[in-house]
């Protein structure tokens, strides 16, 4: 009996130290991931101070998320041109990232989309950004495709070239499908046909390019395509020891609201359960749209909004409910 006893003591003694082991364990990679996040966003940082830049704040940005707890998350990303000192948004999309299941998905909205913005009448999906900021957006969203966003992320195009060259020093490797040309003052653009390396300036010019007879549709082709390269450059980070670092480096130049620790948690469960493909959608559908012309709008897509909502709705699981269809 005394054998025993002394026997179960002994286990119950492993037991607590491979316990203690594994929290120790646990506790050091979460401090050093947060010392290698935090190192590199200082780093990006300085580089921005000594560019003579400024770091955004979101403190000033109104966005009233959604709080539901589900097995997934929306993120509203907006592309901001401000060249002109006026913020307009030059690229509207829903991110869905279903960590569990190792998915994500992209939805593109033309910016040209004629919608029902809340208090404003009827114009472009884009002018709900003018006219109220990330928060109008995310209302009219909500108001003419009932989905719900969780968190936001906006960037302008001098950070997206940075954000590129962070996280692809060497350049991404694009596949250009036909001739692109462009010339306008001091911008030119010009990519022959076949695999190119691009830096960060020159992948820029390929999402924004649309003088071919794809005109919006293409760039928005080619925004997906390029953010999908992204991805897999992240994923191709030798060991999980760089997504912390990653995160911090291109942390600076992206206003969001999603916090470090979420942040962190995220990028861990990107590399632990990898996504091996980013799922597209672009709207209006297909053969779901027509080309009108308004003299407060311009030319706008007016959609077929059964034929749209629904697809959307497929393409993200979301249930649609018999009163959602205008």
């Amino acid at each position: 009996m005394t054998n025993f006893l002394f026997k179960l003591s002994i286990r119950k003694k492993i037991f607590l130290l491979i316990s203690l082991v594994i929290i120790l364990t646990g506790l050091i990679t979460v401090v050093w991931a947060q010392n290698d996040y935090n190192k590199a966003r200082e780093e990006s940082l300085r580089n921005i101070e000594e560019s003579g830049g400024t770091v955004p704040s979101n403190e000033e940005i109104e966005f009233n998320a959604s709080e539901e707890d589900l097995d997934y998350i929306n993120v509203l990303l907006v592309g901001l041109d401000d060249e002109e000192d006026v913020a307009r948004t030059d690229t509207i999309m829903i991110a869905q990232y279903r960590p569990d299941e190792g998915e994500a998905k992209l939805v593109s909205l033309m910016r040209d989309t004629y919608v029902t913005i809340p208090g404003h009448g009827n114009n472009k999906i884009n002018a709900s950004f003018a006219l109220g900021g990330l928060e109008l957006l995310r209302q009219t969203i909500w108001e003419n495709f009932k989905i719900d966003l969780h968190y936001y992320a906006q960037v302008n195009f001098d950070s997206f070239e940075r954000i590129v060259d962070t996280l692809a020093p060497d350049g991404i490797e694009v596949d250009v499908a036909r001739r692109m040309f462009y010339q306008s003052g001091s911008l030119t653009i010009d990519f022959q046909p076949g695999l190119q390396t691009m830096s960060g300036e020159e992948a820029l010019k390929y999402v924004r390019f649309r003088s071919d007879f794809e005109n919006d549709f293409g760039r928005v082709r080619r925004q997906q395509q390029v953010l999908s390269i992204l991805k897999d450059e992240v994923l191709s980070i030798s060991g999980v020891r760089r997504i912390p670092q990653l995160l911090g480096a291109i942390e600076p130049y992206i206003q969001t609201n999603v916090g470090t620790q979420d942040m962190l948690s995220y990028g861990r469960d990107l590399f632990l359960n990898s996504v091996d493909e980013i799922e597209t959608l672009t709207i209006p559908v297909e053969g779901g749209y027509w080309d009108e012309t308004y003299q407060h709008a311009g030319a706008v897509l007016e959609l077929d909004w059964e034929k749209n909502r629904q697809a959307l709705h497929e393409f993200l699981q979301v249930e649609m409910e018999e009163e959602d269809v205008p």
